[in-house]
C-alpha cells in the first residue's frame, strides 16, 4: 500500500459561529470520501461535539481534519486541540459528568460514534482524537499520525511525505523543498514520485534516484526510514529530524549535509535496532528539535496522531512549512 501525503485542514474554533462551519466542512469532506448519509451524519455530530467542547472548556482552540487511509476506501480523522487547563479523561468520559452545565454526554457520545477515540490532557492543554470510517470499511492495522501544515495556509506546501506498507515492511519519506510555495512543492513531489517507484529499495539507492528526479528543481532536504527485519535503515540529507522513541529514552538518527537535487557528497544509511515499544518520529525543520516526550507523562502511549498534533501545537516554529510523522512500530514488528 502506498499512502500519499496530504495537508491537515485547520479550523479555528473561537466563537459559536465557527461550530456550524466546522460541522459543514467535516460533513462535506465525508461526502467527498464516499461516506453515505448516515455515516456523514456521524462525522457531523463528532465535529459539532468536539468544537462545542473546545468553546465550553478551553474557550478557544482548533479542529484539525484529515482524510486517512483504510483497508478499502478512506476514513476521516478529527483532532480537537487547545491550550486550556486540561481535564481528567477517565472522569470526563463517564456519561453524566459535566463541568459546563450540560447533561454531560458529549465525550461519551464521541466514543460511541467513532471507531477510534483517544485523549491526552495535562496542564498544557488537551488533544482529543476521533477517527471515523464508513461502517463497511476497516481501519489499517498500522498506527500512525501525520500533522502537515503549509506556511500561512498557502495552498502549496513545500513539505511532501509518503508512506509505503507491505506486510511487516514499512518505508517512510519526508522531503522539505527549499523555501516554500509552488516551486518548493514541485521539488518535493518530483522526489516523492521517484521514491514511490520502488519504495523498498535501499534508502541510499532511493536517495540517488530522488536526486536525479529533483535535479533542475529547487531541491530539498530528504530522509527515508526503511523498517524491515527488526531494524530501521535510515538515510537523510539535510535537516529532516528523526528519532526512535520509547517511554524511557529517545535516539536521534543521523543525517548528512547537502541538498537533494543540487549537491551532496553521498547518501549513507545507518541501521538502528527496533524493539516492540518504539515510535518512529520524523519531522521537517518547521518543527523545533528541542522536544522530549518525557515532558508529557503518558503521551508516548497515546495514538501517534495525538503525538504528532501535540508536537505541532507546542514546537511549530511558525516561519516555514511543517510536517510531523509518528509511526508506532509495535504493530509491524515481526
Amino acid at each position: 500500500m502506498n499512502i500519499q501525503g496530504s495537508m491537515t485542514i485547520v479550523l479555528a474554533i473561537e466563537d459559536e459561529t465557527q461550530v456550524g462551519h466546522a460541522r459543514r466542512v467535516a460533513q462535506s469532506l465525508a461526502v467527498e470520501l464516499a461516506f453515505d448519509e448516515t455515516d456523514a451524519g456521524r462525522v457531523a455530530l463528532v465535529a459539532t461535539e468536539l468544537a462545542t467542547n473546545l468553546l465550553k472548556h478551553a474557550h478557544h482552540g482548533s479542529l484539525h481534519l484529515r482524510a486517512i487511509p483504510a483497508q478499502s476506501g478512506q476514513g476521516i480523522e478529527l483532532i480537537a486541540i487547545d491550550r486550556g487547563a486540561g481535564f481528567n479523561p477517565n472522569v470526563c468520559l463517564a456519561d453524566g459528568f459535566s463541568t459546563g452545565g450540560t447533561q454531560g454526554t458529549g465525550l461519551g457520545a464521541l466514543t460511541r460514534q467513532a471507531q477510534l477515540f483517544d485523549i491526552h490532557s495535562d496542564n498544557k492543554g488537551s488533544v482529543v482524537l476521533a477517527q471515523l470510517y464508513p461502517r463497511h470499511v476497516s481501519a489499517l492495522p498500522l498506527r500512525f499520525g501525520v500533522s502537515q501544515h503549509s506556511l500561512k495556509n498557502d495552498p502549496a506546501c513545500g513539505d511532501v511525505w509518503h508512506l509505503a506498507v507491505d506486510g511487516s515492511r514499512l518505508s517512510a519519506l519526508i522531503i522539505d523543498g527549499i523555501g516554500h510555495g509552488e516551486d518548493a512543492e514541485q521539488a518535493g513531489l518530483a522526489g516523492a514520485a521517484a521514491f514511490a517507484e520502488d519504495s523498498f529499495a535501499d534508502p541510499t539507492i532511493n536517495m540517488l534516484d530522488m536526486h536525479q528526479a529533483m535535479t533542475g528543481s529547487r531541491g530539498g532536504a530528504a530522509a527515508i526510514a526503511l523498517y524491515e527485519a527488526g531494524k530501521v535503515r535510515f538515510a537523510g540529507i539535510g535537516n529532516i529530524g528523526a528519532s526512535l522513541v520509547t517511554a524511557e529514552k529517545s535516539r536521534g538518527m543521523a543525517s548528512h549535509p547537502g541538498i537533494v537535487g543540487s549537491q551532496f557528497r553521498k547518501a549513507v544509511a545507518f541501521d538502528y535496532p527496533v524493539d516492540s515499544a518504539q515510535l518512529l518520529v520524523m519531522y521537517s525543520d518547521g518543527l523545533q528539535s528541542r522536544w522530549d516526550l518525557r515532558d508529557y507523562p503518558g503521551l508516548v502511549h497515546r495514538h501517534p496522531a495525538i503525538i504528532a498534533a501535540l508536537l505541532h501545537r507546542d514546537f511549530c516554529r511558525g516561519r516555514d512549512d511543517v510536517t510531523v510523522m509518528v509511526i508506532a512500530l509495535e504493530a509491524i514488528v515481526d
